[in-house]
C-alpha cells in the first residue's frame, strides 16, 4: 500500500489557491475574527493557556476571510467541513457538525460548530478541548480533524488552506489519505512537517 502524497505549501492562500486544480474534501479551521472580543480570563477556568498566547492569536485572528474568499473556497471541491462557521457568510446548511466538549465550567466555549456542505442532519460528537503539547495556539485535537474527514465518505485528496500545525496533514496520514496543506507561517509549516515526520499510519 502506498503512502499518501501530502504537501504543505508556505504562503498566502489567497495567492496558492487560484493555482491548484480541485480536490475532493475541504476541511479546514479559519481565523474566526473573533480576537477583540478575547478578554483575559481566570486562570483556573481554562485560560491560562490561551492567556499567555493572546499576543500571537490576536495577530491574525482580528478579521475574518471575507465572503469572497469562501465562494472561490467553495468551488475548490464538491465537500466541505469549516469550523467556526457560525462567524462566516455560508450558504444555509442542515448538516452542521457540533464538537461537545465535555469538560465543563470552563470561560472557553463548550462547544464549537463546523459548517458541511452534507445535506444531513446535524452529528455532535464528545471531544476533549485541546491535547497536550499544542503547538499552535487554536489547534484542534487530532480526534476532531479526523471525524471532520470521516464525515464525507471521501478517498481523494483533501485540501486545509489554513493549515497551522498541521493537524489536518497528520489526520490524512493517519486515515491513508492524500493532502494539502497551505500555511502562511514558516513557523507552522516547518512544526507541520516534523509531526508528519513523526507520524505513522494507522493500522485500521
Amino acid at each position: 500500500e502506498k503512502n499518501p502524497d501530502l504537501r504543505i505549501y508556505l504562503g498566502d492562500c489567497l495567492e496558492i489557491l487560484p493555482l491548484l486544480p480541485k480536490v475532493d474534501l475541504v476541511v479546514t479551521d479559519p481565523p474566526y475574527g473573533i480576537a477583540d472580543i478575547w478578554s483575559k480570563g481566570s486562570e483556573k477556568h481554562g485560560w491560562g493557556k490561551a492567556n499567555g498566547e493572546a499576543i500571537e492569536r490576536n495577530k491574525w485572528d482580528i478579521e475574518a476571510p471575507k465572503k469572497e474568499f469562501f465562494d472561490g473556497l467553495l468551488l475548490k471541491a464538491e465537500n466541505h467541513v469549516i469550523w467556526g462557521g457560525n462567524y462566516f457568510e455560508l450558504p444555509k446548511s442542515r448538516g452542521w457538525i457540533v464538537w461537545n466538549k465535555p469538560e465543563r465550567n470552563f470561560s472557553l466555549g463548550e462547544a464549537e460548530l463546523a459548517w458541511t456542505s452534507r445535506d444531513t442532519v446535524i452529528r455532535v460528537f464528545d471531544e476533549v478541548r485541546s491535547e497536550t503539547g499544542r503547538k499552535h495556539p487554536t489547534q484542534k485535537p487530532l480526534g476532531v480533524m479526523k471525524r471532520s474527514i470521516k464525515h464525507f465518505d471521501c478517498e481523494g485528496t483533501i485540501l486545509d488552506p489554513f493549515l497551522g500545525s498541521g493537524t489536518t496533514l497528520v489526520a490524512c496520514k493517519e486515515l491513508n489519505r492524500n493532502g494539502i496543506g497551505i500555511e502562511i507561517s514558516e513557523k507552522y509549516c516547518a512544526i507541520a512537517k516534523q509531526r508528519l515526520k513523526a507520524t505513522t499510519k494507522s493500522l485500521f
